[in-house]
């Protein structure tokens, strides 16, 4: 399927808001951000440091739950957020994956466009948190087979370097086992699930102005989706 064809209103008409784009680790989202042409926000950099104290275990290991939202600066992500939002720029860690840590900073402007996208494995978590600050268009939560999304995500994650061939593993087996309740969760805090084609159609609605059906607990106001 082609990606749609983008028709924004102008940046006069709409204010900057964001579509929060959520799904188990290796559903697509980052492809899927990719192929909409529209400003990406890519939340897991906002990942926690590997030497952070406050990093939370698996129960039961030793392994760093990567996949626990505690993981993971949610005031820095959200404030960047806040910041597009409001000015079209703001400045970014850049995260290695591999080392756990982050590596650099950037600085991040996508101007006067009304719409961006804010991708990652949490974003479903600060759902709330976008909605009362008025910001929020859309917040998505893509979904498909444990099986399909467990293959690519391994093979993503392997052909990146992203961490020991055995905790990709136990992570990829925990995770498969896991995320129907991984949907589930992130559909209770207001992420509509859907597959590639409905998200790229909300999106597309929310570009260019169009109302839909709001995210699950959210109020319809103005040109909110």
């Amino acid at each position: 399927m082609d990606a749609p064809h983008w028709c924004p209103v102008s940046a006069p008409t709409l204010p900057t808001r964001v579509v929060l784009l959520a799904g188990p680790s290796g559903s697509g989202k980052s492809s899927l951000a990719a192929r909409t042409g529209l400003p990406v926000l890519r939340l897991d950099d906002f990942y926690k440091e590997g030497d952070d104290p406050t990093l939370p275990l698996v129960p039961g290991s030793a392994d760093i739950d990567w996949d626990s939202v505690r993981s993971w600066d949610t005031e820095a992500a959200v404030t960047a957020i806040a910041e597009l939002c409001r000015t079209g720029r703001t400045t970014v860690p850049v995260y290695s994956i591999a080392t756990s840590s982050r590596v650099d900073t950037e600085k991040l402007a996508i101007e006067r466009t009304p719409l961006f996208l804010a991708e990652g494995i949490f974003a479903a978590d600060i759902v709330a948190r976008c909605r009362e600050l008025g910001v929020l268009a859309d917040a998505l939560c893509l979904r498909g087979r444990p099986s399909t999304t467990f293959r690519r995500r391994l093979a993503r994650d392997l052909r990146e370097g992203r961490k020991s061939v055995p905790f990709l593993l136990r992570r990829g087996w925990r995770l498969m086992r896991a995320e129907r309740a991984i949907v589930g969760k992130q559909t209770a805090l207001g992420a509509h699930p859907c597959g590639k084609a409905e998200a790229l159609g909300r999106i597309a609605a929310a570009a260019g102005g169009r109302t839909l059906a709001p995210p699950r607990g959210a109020t319809r106001t103005g040109n909110t989706v």
